[in-house]
């Protein structure tokens, strides 16, 4: 679609702000706290973090960031706005997040999403991702699954 648009931008824009506490809001009706492992915009704001955001017909509808780290990025944030989805935006915002690792050297992406989110299991895994067992600081949740993909095969 030519009218969706994918930047990288700051995290603490207004817009950006207002959505974030949109997803914020949609994972604490999902999963209890201690499943939830959020970034919030401090956290977001950090060297490590590339923050990209998507706009369709102007408006800011969705967003994606990566955390890197020594030897794979992180993906975080991912979300569309409800009102926006079916639109190809996630899969967009993916494709910019999966160069950015790229550029940034980065040969494995992985990421951490819920077992109440179906829509993006199927989006992940029909880009490639494969679950892995956790990573990082992430301990065994029942609530939980971890993915991962090799962007150099």
């Amino acid at each position: 679609m030519s009218d969706i648009t994918v930047e990288m931008t700051t995290p603490d824009r207004p817009d950006v702000i207002t959505m974030i506490n949109e997803l914020d809001h949609y994972l604490t009706q999902l999963y209890p706290a201690e499943s939830n492992h959020l970034l919030d915009i401090s956290a977001l704001m950090q060297p490590n973090i590339r923050f990209l955001v998507a706009s369709h017909q102007n408006e800011t509808v969705g967003c994606g960031a990566i955390r890197v780290h020594d030897d794979y990025a992180e993906i975080k944030r991912m979300y569309v706005k409800p009102s926006a989805r079916g639109k190809g935006i996630a899969s967009r915002v993916l494709d910019h997040l999966e160069a950015l690792a790229r550029e940034s050297g980065i040969n494995t992406l992985r990421l951490e999403t819920g077992i109440s989110q179906p829509e993006a299991l199927a989006l992940y895994e029909r880009r490639g991702y494969t679950r892995c067992d956790p990573f990082g600081d992430y301990t065994h949740d029942p609530l939980s699954l971890f993915y991962e993909k090799r962007l150099d095969s």
